[in-house]
């Protein structure tokens, strides 16, 4: 049940709080007050769409905020997505700010629309007064439909994506053959190139390094043997130096043992000086200036660079490219088989859908009857006389297939004795089609109420839906509001007094100018301030004595 709303510089409300009972609650006021808007504040609140139009002229930012009472169904969401739980409440806020940017809390923790979207169902279903026949498309009637007969669709959507995907994979196989033969003698050719150049990854890097060797063969050996002599070879090497201090040192050692670990430092330095000279002779012999081997690397590292322009940056890339040629082919030339199994593949899905869909269409057809029959004798307690029909067509070819099944859903009304059933979208009275919508949507929510072992918790919210109706027919509107918020929380918006005399709890909203700023108030009534806004919604401004009789008549007579 929803508790309380708060709405902060949202629209034309300055600040507002409206709390909210048990059973029929239900909101009146002069036209413009902002009663509709509050209920745009609630749809907000629910995951609808924010715009930075909300937010009141001069402010940097519009809040609404609500507490409903918590459901279990609501804290299995909240610990999904990591919210902790509030006790027996949960409180959300939604801030937008004058830039179009916004901020979501629930329970005083950040999180998303996409939350409170996963929320709304446990909460509050809202019927906004913008909801109209052109948004109750084949698609929302099919969705009532489900929601009347508990029908779960996720086993088609299970099949219908398998059925996509491999129906996708097919198509993209078949499509472009001549493109796909004309690429295949490009792999060919890139394949063939890469594969004969017998490439290794790392080659160019040492093969760079040979070259430089090769290139400056002379100097190289001239160096490593000036340095080889310099260590080891001539008489005054550095070898030779050492040994000579060599045998000094050992000679002091003798005599005095402090000089024993300065003997030792150049016995290990000569011993380094000499694998520095035998590294460096070794190196020397081993240089081999070929001229031949030289013009044998510079030839390999053309083709290396060559083969990198074209494939990739490093040798490693060149030989993934010709790699992925290869698989490539290897896929056309396993074409046939390939396209085997994709047919299987599409057959054993579509033959899973078409079960699933079948399936949905059963269900459907026996929710359509029942629902129909229900609707009608909701209808027609609503001052109408009208025969209702729930039609489920089932379009078995490919084109009409859709994650919902394959049916096409049109709810059918003949409003006049003798007239054949026609599409609702065809009804021309806007009070007909008030009093038909919430039939259906008393309908649906009563059976689902039905259908748990406890009343659903969820909040249902009318705004305006009784526009184009009045007398016998807005007081039938007011005993099936009244009726069904016995099993659950009902607000209304309403302008009619037949209806309102039948709340549970009677708020007005209202605006007054302070300091050339229009604010607005919401008062919830005692019983004097009911009778009395329901004499002003009788008489307009001048309440009169018969307005006031009428209304205490109207109260007595919905009690």
């Amino acid at each position: 049940m929803l508790v309380e709303l708060r709405a902060e510089n949202y629209a034309v409300i300055d600040h507002a709080i409206a709390s909210f009972g048990p059973g029929l609650n239900l909101l009146t006021g002069e036209t413009g007050a902002g009663k509709s808007i509050l209920v745009d504040a609630l749809a907000l609140l629910m995951g609808g769409k924010s715009s930075a139009d909300v937010v009141r002229h001069g402010a940097d930012k519009a809040v609404v905020s609500c507490v409903f009472e918590s459901t279990s169904g609501a804290e299995a969401i909240l610990e999904t997505n990591g919210i902790d739980s509030e006790g027996a409440e949960i409180i959300l806020r939604r801030e937008v700010l004058s830039g179009g940017k916004g901020r979501v809390f629930v329970n005083n923790q950040p999180a998303t629309v996409a939350v409170l979207k996963q929320l709304a169902p446990e909460l509050a279903l809202v019927h906004a007064q913008t909801e109209t026949l052109q948004s109750f498309d084949q698609a929302q009637q099919r969705i009532l439909l489900d929601r009347f007969g508990g029908i779960s669709t996720e086993t088609a959507e299970a099949a219908y994506e398998r059925w996509r995907i491999a129906q996708e994979k097919l198509s993209n196989l078949l499509q472009g053959e001549q493109d796909r033969l004309r690429m295949v003698d490009l792999w060919s050719y890139q394949r063939k190139e890469i594969e004969t150049a017998n490439l290794h990854p790392g080659e160019d890097e040492a093969l760079e390094t040979e070259k430089r060797v090769l290139a400056n063969a002379e100097k190289l050996y001239a160096a490593a043997m000036g340095a080889f002599d310099q260590l080891y070879e001539s008489g005054t090497s550095a070898e030779a130096a050492i040994r000579g201090a060599m045998k000094n040192v050992e000679e002091l050692a003798r005599y005095d043992s402090r000089f024993a670990e300065s003997a030792q430092q150049l016995a290990s330095a000569r011993a380094v000086i000499d694998d520095v000279a035998e590294t460096l002779r070794d190196y020397a012999e081993g240089i081999n200036a070929s001229p031949e081997r030289l013009a044998e690397i510079e030839d390999r590292l053309a083709l290396l660079d060559r083969l990198k322009r074209k494939y990739g940056k490093s040798v490693a890339e060149v030989i993934a490219f010709g790699e992925d040629a290869a698989r490539r082919l290897s896929e056309v030339e396993d074409r046939d088989e390939i396209l085997k199994k994709l047919r299987a593949e599409v057959e054993q899905a579509s033959t899973a859908f078409r079960a699933a869909a079948s399936a949905l269409t059963a269900e459907r057809k026996a929710a359509a009857a029942k629902l129909a029959k229900l609707a009608e004798a909701q209808i027609n307690s609503l001052a109408m006389k009208v025969k209702f029909e729930v039609k489920v067509s089932q379009g078995e070819q490919e084109s009409a297939w859709s994650p919902a099944g394959w049916d096409e859903v049109e709810y059918l009304i003949a409003t006049n004795a003798g007239e054949p059933l026609k599409p609702l979208v065809e009804i021309a009275s806007g009070g007909e089609l008030s009093r038909v919508m919430l039939a259906l949507k008393v309908a649906v929510e009563e059976t689902s109420a039905k259908s748990r072992k406890k009343p659903t918790p969820r909040t249902l919210v009318f705004d305006e839906i009784d526009i184009g109706i009045g007398g016998r027919a807005a007081e039938a509107v007011g005993q099936k509001l009244k009726a069904l918020g016995r099993a659950q929380q009902v607000l209304c918006v309403t302008h009619l007094p037949q209806i309102a005399a039948f709340a549970d709890q009677h708020l007005v909203v209202e605006k007054r100018e302070d300091h050339g700023r229009t604010k607005t108030q919401i008062r919830v009534l005692d019983d004097r301030a009911r009778m009395h806004e329901i004499a002003r919604m009788l008489s307009g401004a001048r309440v009169t004595d018969t307005s006031l009789q009428h209304a205490a008549q109207m109260i007595a007579a919905s009690r």
